[in-house]
C-alpha cells in the first residue's frame, strides 16, 4: 500500500516506509531547531498552563457565587459573593497577563525557529554541488525560501498557539464538567463519539486538498519566477499568449482547490455548531430535571452549561490550526528534503594543502558519466604541463565543457582522477583548489554592488590601484571609466547598466585579479565584439604567459593564441598538436579552420 507524498512540485507515490522515513526526518529536523529553545519551551509551558487552569476556574468561580454567595448574602454574610467576585477578577487579570508574556514567548521561539532555518537553507544550498543547482530549478529553491518557510511561519506564530491553548483548554474545560456534574460529562463524553468521526471525515479529506494546494501553489511561483528570468526569450519567441494560457490553467487549478477546500470548511464548521449546540441543549435539559429534583444546583447547572459550550469554542481554532499544520508539514517535507541533500562533490575528509600551485594538470583514465546511460568521457588520459595554454575546439557535446567542470571540480570522475601537481583534486583543500583555478563561463555574472568590488571578487583584500591594473590588463579600463560613477558604479541587478560584452570584460578582470594558476576559458569571449575580442587576445598573449590556460571557444581566431589544439569527439581526442601543424594538415581541425577562413571572406 502506498501513500500519496509530494517531493518538489511533483506528485509520488511513497511507500509506508518511505512516508516515515520523511515523517522522522521533518521531526528531527524541528528538534533539532527547537533544541537550543529548551529553556524558553520550558517557561512557555509552565506559563501556558497557569494561563489555561486560571481561565478554566471562571465558571467554577461563578457556581460557588450563586450556590454559596447569593444563600449567604440573603444572611448579611457578603463575604462568600466578595470572594467569588474578586477570584473572578483576579483570575481574569492573571490569566490575560500570562496570555500576553505567553504570546511573547512563543513570538520569540517562532522567530529564532525561521532564522536558524532561513540560515540553514540558504547555507546548505549553497553547499551543495553544481549538480544539484543544475537539476533542482531556481523557481523551486525561490519556493524553499519563501512560501514553504512562510506557511511554518504562520503555524509556528499563530497554529501552534491555537493547538497547545485550544486542547489544554478543552482538557482542562472536561475534568472540570466531570467535578461539578459527573452526568454532564458522560453527555458530554457520548458527544465526542460523532465530534471524532466529523473531525477524522475533515482530516483525511482536508490532507489531500491542502497537499495539492501546496503542489499548485509551488507551480505558481515556479512559472512566474521561470517567466520573469526568461523574459527576453518571452519577448523574443512571442511567448505570451502561451504564457497566458498555461498561468491561466494553473491559477484555474489553484482556485478549484481552494475552492473545494471552502467546501470542505462549509461543511464542517456548521456540522462541529450542531454536535456543540445539541450537546449543550442536552446538558441543559437533563441538568433542568435535576435542579427540579434539587439534585442538582443551580450555579452548578449553568457552571456545567457554560463549560460544555467552552469546550467547543477551540474546535474551529483547532480546524484551521490542521490547515496551517498540513502546509507546514508539507512544506518541512520538502525543506528537510533538501536539507537532506548530501553534496556529489564532498569536502576531502584529511585535505591536502597546496599554498603554490605550479598548473600541472593530468587527467589519469577518467571516465565520466552524468547517468549511467550518458557517458560524456569513456577512459580518458591527457596531460598539460604547467604554464602551457591549450585550445579544445569540437562540436556541440564532444565534452569540452565536461573537461573544464572536471578540471574546476564542479563535478567528480566516476573513475580514475584529475590531478593537479600530483595531488587528487578529491584530496586538494577547497581554499587551495579556488585560488588555484578559476573558470570564466558564458554567462558572466555580475553581482549588485559596483563594478569594483565585482572585479574584486576572487580578491576582496586586493586595492584600488590592483583593481584598476587588472581591468586595464583585459581592456576594461576605458569603458569603466566611461560609467557615471567610475568603477564605483553600481552595476545594477545582475550587470543591467552594462552590456554583455562589458559583463565579459569585468568578468575577465575578475579571474585575472585573481591570479590563478590555471585558468579556464569556457566560450569566455563570445559576448565580445571584434575590437573587444582583439583587445582581450592582446592582454591573454601577456597574462597567460605564465600560468596554464584551457581555452574552449568556436571562435578560431581565440585559438591562435593557444601553445596546442586538441580536437574533441564524443569524449575522446582526435586531434592533439599545434595550431599552425594542424592547420597545415588535413584533419579535423584543418577543415575547421578552412570553414572559418572562408566565412570571413
Amino acid at each position: 500500500m502506498s501513500v500519496v507524498g509530494v517531493q518538489g512540485e511533483e506528485r509520488h507515490e511513497y511507500t509506508k516506509a518511505e512516508s516515515r522515513h520523511i515523517r522522522r526526518r521533518s521531526l528531527r529536523l524541528l528538534g533539532s531547531l527547537l533544541s537550543p529553545m529548551r529553556p524558553t519551551l520550558a517557561l512557555t509551558i509552565v506559563v501556558v498552563l497557569i494561563s489555561t487552569a486560571g481561565q478554566v476556574a471562571g465558571p467554577a468561580i461563578i457556581a460557588y457565587g450563586i450556590d454559596r454567595g447569593l444563600p449567604a448574602l440573603l444572611e448579611q454574610d457578603w463575604f462568600p459573593l466578595a470572594f467569588a467576585g474578586g477570584a473572578y477578577l483576579l483570575t481574569g487579570l492573571v490569566g490575560g497577563f500570562l496570555i500576553a508574556w505567553y504570546i511573547r514567548l512563543s513570538a520569540r521561539i517562532s522567530q529564532a525557529v525561521l532564522i536558524d532555518l532561513r540560515k540553514r537553507v540558504f547555507l546548505h544550498t549553497q553547499k551543495l554541488s553544481l549538480e544539484f543547482h543544475e537539476s533542482y530549478t531556481s523557481g523551486r529553491i525561490i519556493s524553499r525560501q519563501t512560501s514553504d518557510l512562510d506557511s511554518i511561519r504562520e503555524l509556528l506564530d499563530s497554529g501552534v498557539n491555537a493547538l497547545v491553548q485550544g486542547l489544554l483548554y478543552m482538557g482542562m474545560t472536561a475534568v472540570m464538567l466531570v467535578v461539578m456534574d459527573p452526568v454532564s460529562g458522560l453527555i458530554l463524553a457520548v458527544a465526542l463519539v460523532p465530534l471524532f468521526m466529523l473531525t477524522r471525515w475533515f482530516q483525511v479529506r482536508s490532507q489531500v486538498l491542502f497537499r495539492r494546494s501546496r503542489v499548485v501553489s509551488a507551480k505558481l511561483i515556479v512559472h512566474f519566477v521561470e517567466t520573469m528570468t526568461g523574459i527576453r526569450a518571452v519577448k523574443a519567441f512571442r511567448k505570451e499568449r502561451r504564457n497566458e494560457r498555461d498561468f491561466a490553467g494553473v491559477v484555474e487549478d489553484y482556485r478549484d482547490v481552494n475552492a473545494k477546500v471552502v467546501g470542505l470548511f462549509g461543511t464542517y464548521e456548521p456540522g462541529l455548531m450542531l454536535i456543540g449546540n445539541t450537546t449543550i441543549a442536552a446538558v441543559l435539559l437533563f441538568g433542568a430535571f435535576r435542579v427540579v429534583d434539587e439534585s442538582l444546583a443551580i450555579g452548578a447547572l449553568l457552571a456545567a452549561v457554560l463549560y460544555t459550550r467552552r469546550f467547543f469554542d477551540p474546535m474551529e481554532d483547532l480546524a484551521m490550526f490542521y490547515n496551517s499544520y498540513q502546509s507546514a508539514a508539507s512544506a518541512l517535507e520538502k525543506i528537510s528534503g533538501v536539507l537532506e541533500e548530501e553534496p556529489s562533490v564532498p569536502d576531502p575528509v584529511k585535505p591536502v594543502d597546496l599554498w603554490k600551485a605550479e598548473g600541472h594538470v593530468r587527467f589519469d583514465d577518467v571516465e565520466f558519466a552524468y547517468t549511467p546511460e550518458r557517458v560524456i568521457l569513456p577512459h580518458f588520459d591527457l596531460d598539460i604541463p604547467a604554464g602551457q595554454t591549450i585550445a579544445l575546439v569540437g562540436s556541440t557535446g564532444a565534452g569540452k565543457s565536461t573537461l573544464a567542470k572536471l578540471i574546476s571540480r564542479f563535478y567528480d570522475p566516476s573513475d580514475g582522477r584529475v590531478t593537479l601537481d600530483g595531488v587528487d583534486l578529491r584530496d586538494l583543500h577547497p581554499k587551495d583548489l579556488r585560488r588555484a583555478i578559476v573558470m570564466v563561463t558564458q554567462e558572466a555574472y555580475l553581482f549588485s554592488g559596483t563594478v569594483a568590488d565585482n572585479i574584486a571578487l576572487g580578491r576582496p583584500d586586493a586595492s584600488f590601484d590592483e583593481i584598476v591594473a587588472a581591468a586595464k590588463a583585459v581592456g576594461a579600463h576605458a569603458f569603466i571609466e566611461s560609467l557615471p560613477n567610475g568603477y564605483d558604479t553600481d552595476v545594477n541587478k545582475r550587470g543591467g547598466r552594462v552590456s554583455a560584452g562589458q559583463r565579459q570584460l569585468i568578468s575577465f578582470a575578475r579571474a585575472f585579479l585573481a591570479n590563478p594558476a590555471v585558468l579556464i576559458l569556457d566560450e569566455a569571449t563570445s559576448s565580445l565584439d571584434i575590437p573587444s575580442e582583439r583587445l582581450v587576445q592582446e592582454a591573454l598573449q601577456t597574462l597567460l604567459a605564465d600560468r596554464t590556460a584551457v581555452i574552449i571557444a568556436h571562435r578560431l581566431s581565440t585559438v591562435a593564441i593557444a601553445d596546442r589544439v586538441l580536437v574533441m569527439e564524443h569524449g575522446r581526442i582526435v586531434e592533439d598538436g599545434a595550431p599552425a601543424e594542424l592547420i597545415g594538415g588535413t584533419g579535423r581541425f584543418a577543415k575547421l579552420h578552412a570553414a572559418w577562413r572562408d566565412s570571413l571572406v
